[in-house]
């Protein structure tokens, strides 16, 4: 299955398990009814910065939209082959998500990014109701990430902990791809305050 047919099946059957309408969940996100419907009949490749909304809106992680189904009549492996690991692109800034942790259940998650020269992803949304951790670990490149009304900047081997919780931008100055791994854990809301 290709990955906008991944993400409009998880944006439905999350939607539904919260029994939203299409109305209900275009007010609560921001995002229009029809934009959400297109996503969920496949048609349309949402972006990060819709994603980010959505999965707000569902009180999930983003990467609840790529996680690989786990209602099989097999426990799901604790291995993440190369080949099963779900690529996707941001069709906006083009920057490469790949998920690198299997689909078993645990409490952080391994995400591979590649974002592209010249390139910003900019997240409004604030309020959540999940407490949601990142860490950022720089492998090749540079990055600017400002958090509110500071700014960031990571070169190779820079780690930065994200506390998702004031508007974020991701940003590539240079003229290099930049490429890191984050780390990232959901807790139920005041479980991680600092």
């Amino acid at each position: 299955m290709d990955i906008t047919t991944h993400i409009g099946q998880r944006l439905r059957a999350l939607r539904t398990e919260q029994d939203l309408s299409l109305d209900a969940l275009a007010e609560r996100s921001g995002v229009s009814r029809s934009n959400i419907s297109l996503i969920e009949r496949c048609e349309s490749s949402p972006t990060a910065v819709v994603l980010d909304k959505l999965a707000t809106a569902l009180r999930v992680s983003t990467s609840s939209f790529f996680a690989r189904d786990d209602e099989a009549d097999v426990a799901p492996s604790p291995l993440a082959r190369r080949a099963e690991q779900t690529e996707w692109i941001d069709p906006e800034s083009g920057y490469l998500r790949r998920t690198l942790s299997p689909a078993v259940r645990v409490p952080v998650q391994l995400i591979e990014v590649v974002f592209p020269p010249g390139k910003r992803v900019a997240y409004e949304t604030t309020t959540r109701e999940i407490d949601l951790h990142q860490q950022l670990w720089m492998l090749d490149g540079a990055i600017e990430i400002t958090m509110g009304d500071t700014v960031w900047r990571l070169a190779q081997g820079d780690c930065l902990a994200i506390r998702r919780d004031l508007p974020l931008m991701f940003r590539n100055t240079t003229r290099k791809p930049a490429r890191y791994l984050m780390a990232l854990a959901t807790l139920p809301l005041g479980a991680g305050k600092r």
